[in-house]
């Protein structure tokens, strides 16, 4: 699993489009500015870039990416069938909803949920470029209801980590210090049911760098995390365990203890001959490219062949395995998981004691 930072994408081989501009980069650019009227002074143009930087704060960077290349492909695609994509036109985006889920060429068709999130990153790019995008318009609206009558299935879900498979995951890892940062985010992911996103993010104290999404107590009876997730701020409070071995407190003390993290980042790349923490954040790609290697290493699901079983598991395994394997209270598994609602923790359970509550004999029958 490689440490090395990722490099950006390459400009796409047709070369950049003409109404990308410089707001896909940088939409704060193109929205926050001093009014026409009014003179550029060193303290306007001060606040003009705080205000681009609460502005790009808004949208999490992953969001950012992904709604700039939902415009960058749309563009593209009007370019090609020599359309303008300025101004907004319902009737041409709702031939292009058509053209994603029944394409006349060789490019796959879009799922439902896919088809939506292009039409979120339309929206997106729309408003960068000051012009608003209205998806109740007949044009986009009867067509999407009609691909969804047609094509909507149920969400494919991920294969849920359960304690026995995360205790043979963790016999996989070596005993050095990429082992101990590798075991302490498999048991901190699983124990606070956090993305993916959420495990990295983590700092060791409050504010110690400007992009924490959350940081750390220690306390004598677990661990506190305090983190901005995507319903906001909230609390995961992780136990200690029975068993050192698998105890996520036990292993995070270890971690931070022998790479000697006493500031910034929780969990950051090993250097490469394996016996110093460097400074450098992990990205949440790790945490993924962690699960299925020692998925693979572990051997689960033997049943099915390598390709398919890898891409069984994901980051959200870790979360689906709690809700899965936590045998309390419903609202506690929602608490920990931070989910507005009941119904979307039941997405995650891949096993439950379902039909213990019998409305039929309840009603009578």
């Amino acid at each position: 699993m490689s440490e090395t930072p990722e490099k950006s994408p390459s400009e796409p081989p047709n070369g950049p489009d003409p109404h990308e501009g410089d707001e896909s980069a940088d939409p704060a650019r193109g929205v926050i500015a001093l009014p026409s009227n009014v003179s550029g002074s060193g303290t306007l143009d001060r606040l003009v870039e705080t205000a681009r930087d609460y502005a790009r704060a808004a949208v999490s960077e992953n969001t950012l990416r992904a709604y700039a290349k939902d415009w960058a492909a749309f563009a593209r695609w009007c370019r090609m069938r020599g359309a303008d994509p300025l101004p907004p036109s319902p009737a041409l985006i709702g031939l292009y909803i058509a053209d994603l889920v029944a394409p006349a060429g060789k490019a796959p068709a879009l799922s439902v949920a896919s088809i939506e999130r292009r039409l979120s990153g339309l929206a997106w790019g729309y408003a960068q470029r000051g012009q608003r995008l209205d998806r109740q318009d007949r044009h986009i609206a009867s067509v999407l209801a009609g691909i969804k009558r047609k094509h909507a299935r149920p969400p494919a879900q991920k294969e849920a980590i359960l304690p026995e498979d995360l205790r043979d995951m963790l016999a996989t890892l070596p005993h050095d210090l990429r082992g101990l940062r590798d075991r302490a985010i498999l048991l901190i992911g699983f124990a606070g049911g956090l993305r993916r996103s959420e495990i990295v993010s983590l700092d060791h104290g409050k504010d110690d760098t400007p992009d924490s999404g959350g940081w750390v107590e220690i306390l004598e009876d677990g661990a506190l995390l305090t983190l901005r997730g995507k319903t906001g701020w909230r609390e995961v409070e992780i136990a200690r365990g029975s068993a050192d071995a698998t105890c996520p407190v036990h292993a995070l003390s270890q971690w931070l203890h022998y790479a000697r993290i006493d500031f910034g980042p929780v969990f950051v790349a090993v250097s490469r001959n394996g016996l110093k923490a460097t400074a450098d954040r992990l990205s949440d790609k790790h945490v993924a490219r962690l699960i299925k290697a020692c998925v693979r290493e572990a051997g689960l699901r033997p049943d099915l062949p390598e390709a398919e079983r890898i891409h069984l598991f994901s980051g959200h395994s870790l979360r689906a395995g709690l809700a899965s394997s936590a045998e309390v209270d419903e609202r506690y598994v929602q608490k920990q998981l931070g989910h507005a609602s009941a119904e979307m923790t039941r997405r995650y359970q891949r096993r439950r004691d379902r039909f213990r509550v019998n409305l039929t004999k309840a009603a009578g029958l």
